[in-house]
């Protein structure tokens, strides 16, 4: 999301109608916004979570671990320090052998039941904070990737500099916050606050992203040249490179071009089917559309992937080889365009009453100045355009997968009633719709993820010498994805006769440090309460409208 960066805002606008904030480094402090209109959002130190310790035994596991490799179990795992020290098959499943078992550590947990994932990659995120529109703060969005598993993200864009990223990044990595792995990826044309118009200074502006600390580029669209210069440069010094393939710039830049040139992967589907049309160079919008409206744009972009050419047919094949041969990377998002293809479902997701903030649920709201708040008369027909939409997109990102090609999980969240972590969840279920089995999609959260990012020789794997990034479940998730939700998902018990709701992650591990996953969601429900007490509002669900015209 967050086009509207490159098609309408600038930047200070962001700031929630404050003039833009003046950042400095304090080193004992951090990153924090001062005076001038902004709001000070610091991430707390880190209060929560044990460890590291100098012997962790997690025992009785059943364990997936990344690879695509099928579940292993019962193994004790062996945890030192922040690494991954010994993975000790114990036996079979129901026949333990106790001679097997892993020495005795310094502090134990006993994961009968459970099964223990790498941690989640999430390849596309937004780190918010209480001076964007969201006003959420940045603690609020942290512990909800964390309580829902996710120990790594790719930050695309923001709307502050990028050493306010890159702040949060150092105070992950030396464990002083909540917080996953972060990588950031500023936006091409926030380098410098303005996009390049020159060749040079686009080279220029790629440079200083490097010099500053930038893990890769974000790009958005620029002028022809501007953009193929600077994908080439980030490709000479090494950075890494996605592109959100906007409207505006895709007449130009569509995924076989910018691959050309040394783009390394793609953000949502924008650019994919233009590629592919055989009929026409252009999108066929309305002759009274107009970009920066959008419901419209969004309702055209439902209205896409039927234009271009068919499943199977040779444009369809030509592309795919391409992109194959280039060794591309998909990062769809589903998730982030899933209310258009049904609004009350995502609306009225089940979590949405106890995790979803209220400012955010504001956010939400029909908007004309909210990105991707379009809800202005979205219909039926809207809807059903939308489903086929997916139907075609998920099958060429299913085919992608199965010749070869990488695709990585990413949830996008913030916008259009996708809440974080929840929408990362919701994510891996769009890829299984898709045609991914249960393996694959836990395959595609965490050695993809983490090849995606360039760190799979870190974190992605359960493995002897790897970092101790760790989602333990309640559960077996290959049977059922709900259980990864926060919510977790409803069984009747037939000795009670009570629905019951389990599942959820239990525990999120990173660098060896054991978070207690509940706490973590019971601290984000209190976080909601409050809040809603603050304004006066009653615990539960929130209401869209504010006049009801049916009664």
């Amino acid at each position: 999301m967050m086009s509207r960066l490159f098609s309408r805002f600038p930047r200070a606008i962001f700031l929630a109608g404050a003039a833009l904030a003046v950042l400095t480094l304090d080193p004992a402090q951090g990153l924090h916004a001062q005076e001038n209109g902004a709001v000070a959002d610091r991430v707390p130190n880190r209060t929560q979570g044990g460890g590291p310790y100098n012997r962790l035994i997690l025992r009785n596991a059943t364990m997936i671990d990344g690879t695509g490799a099928p579940a292993q179990g019962p193994v004790d795992i062996v945890i030192s320090g922040d690494r991954i020290a010994e993975i000790r098959s114990i036996g079979a499943p129901m026949a333990v052998d106790e001679t097997l078992r892993a020495e005795p550590g310094d502090y134990e947990i006993d994961l009968t039941g459970k099964y223990v994932l790498p941690g989640f990659v999430d390849a596309h995120v937004h780190l918010h904070s209480l001076n964007d529109p969201q006003g959420v703060p940045s603690e609020y969005i942290l512990k909800l990737w964390m309580a829902n598993g996710v120990t790594s993200v790719r930050e695309v864009g923001s709307n502050r500099p990028m050493e306010w990223s890159l702040d949060v990044k150092r105070r992950s990595a030396a464990n002083e916050i909540v917080a996953p792995r972060f990588d950031v990826y500023p936006f091409f044309q926030d380098i410098r606050g303005a996009m390049p118009n020159t060749v040079e200074d686009a080279r220029a502006a790629i440079r200083e992203a490097k010099q500053r600390g930038a893990d890769g580029i974000k790009f958005i669209g620029g002028p022809e040249d501007v953009l193929k210069a600077a994908i080439d440069e980030a490709n000479k010094i090494g950075l890494h490179t996605t592109m959100h393939h906007a409207q505006p710039s895709v007449a130009y830049a569509d995924v076989l071009d910018t691959s050309a040139i040394g783009l390394e992967s793609m953000e949502h589907w924008y650019g994919l089917p233009e590629a592919m049309f055989v009929d026409k160079q252009l999108q066929r919008w309305p002759n009274d559309y107009v970009n920066e409206n959008e419901q419209a744009r969004f309702a055209e972009a439902g209205r896409l992937w039927k234009q271009a050419a068919p499943p199977g047919s040779d444009k369809w094949n030509e592309v795919m080889d391409t992109l194959l041969e280039r060794e591309f990377v998909l990062d769809p998002t589903f998730t982030a365009y899933l209310t258009g293809r049904d609004f009350m479902r995502m609306s009225r997701a089940q979590w949405h009453e106890d995790y979803t903030l209220p400012a955010l649920w504001d956010y939400y709201r029909p908007s004309r100045v909210h990105h991707g708040s379009y809800w202005f008369d979205w219909t039926t027909e809207d809807e059903m355009d939308w489903k086929e939409n997916y139907r075609l997109w998920m099958q060429f990102v299913n085919e992608y997968k199965n010749r070869g090609g990488l695709v990585s999980v990413g949830s996008d969240s913030g916008y259009i009633y996708n809440l974080y972590g929840f929408g990362y969840v919701q994510e891996m279920e769009l890829l299984r719709e898709a045609g991914f089995t249960p393996l694959e999609v836990m395959h595609a959260a965490t050695q993809v993820g983490a090849k995606v990012l360039g760190h799979d020789d870190e974190v992605g794997t359960i493995r002897v010498g790897r970092k101790a990034d760790l989602a333990i479940v309640d559960g077996n998730p290959l049977q059922n994805m709900k259980r990864l939700f926060g919510t977790g998902t409803l069984v009747l018990n037939d000795e009670t006769g009570e629905t019951e709701r389990v599942g959820g992650i239990d525990y999120t591990v990173k660098d060896g440090i054991v978070y207690d996953a509940k706490a973590l969601r019971a601290e984000i429900r209190q976080m909601v309460a409050d809040a809603k007490a603050e304004r006066g509002m009653a615990e539960g669900v929130m209401p869209i409208v504010t006049v009801d015209r049916t009664r």
